[in-house]
């Protein structure tokens, strides 16, 4: 009799924690529900948005180059979303004394410098890693989702970094 309320009363006991965790997990926490993904749709348009009005700066400033922008979802880089657009030219030809520039290349470092660092590009507080380059021209923001990178590759560091900004503006206004 003893054990048979003893087992009562731990399978009680289970079924009450069972129940508590499944109310729980379907509430999901604070954290969880600030932290949805972003629809690729949603993301496309205003991919798409940031992408125009980075071309229209880079314009205003008679630069080209190449953009990118660039969503992670979360507190961590464990993986984005991204879309590049060619604003004019996608490389700077070799020369007889310049070996050229893939600006497509540089425009991913500088994302990936900033994916590692979580700073702007070319502001890391250590020396550029293998792969990187340390030029500045890319921002990065965080937002109540996730990561916000946006970098420009084409003009002086200076003009990058104002197209970038740019970008990350129309991106920030909405994520």
């Amino acid at each position: 009799m003893k054990i048979r309320l003893i087992d009562l009363g731990m399978l009680f006991a289970l079924s009450l924690a069972v129940i508590q965790t499944r109310a729980l997990s379907a509430a999901g926490s604070p954290d969880e529900k600030a932290a949805k993904p972003v629809s690729a749709k949603k993301f496309d348009a205003l991919a798409n948005k940031a992408l125009a009005a980075m071309k229209q700066r880079a314009a205003e400033l008679k630069i080209g180059g190449v953009a990118v922008v660039s969503y992670a979802l979360g507190d961590s880089m464990q993986g984005w979303t991204s879309k590049m657009a060619v604003v004019g030219r996608m490389k700077d030809e070799p020369s007889a004394t310049q070996k050229g520039s893939n600006l497509i290349g540089i425009a991913y470092a500088k994302s990936a410098e900033m994916a590692e660092t979580l700073q702007n590009s070319g502001t890391a507080k250590r020396p550029p890693m293998t792969g990187e380059f340390g030029w500045q021209g890319g921002v990065i923001a965080r937002t109540r989702t996730g990561y916000l990178i946006v970098a420009f590759s084409g003009g002086k560091s200076e003009d990058d970094v104002q197209v970038s900004q740019t970008g990350l503006e129309i991106l920030k206004s909405a994520l």
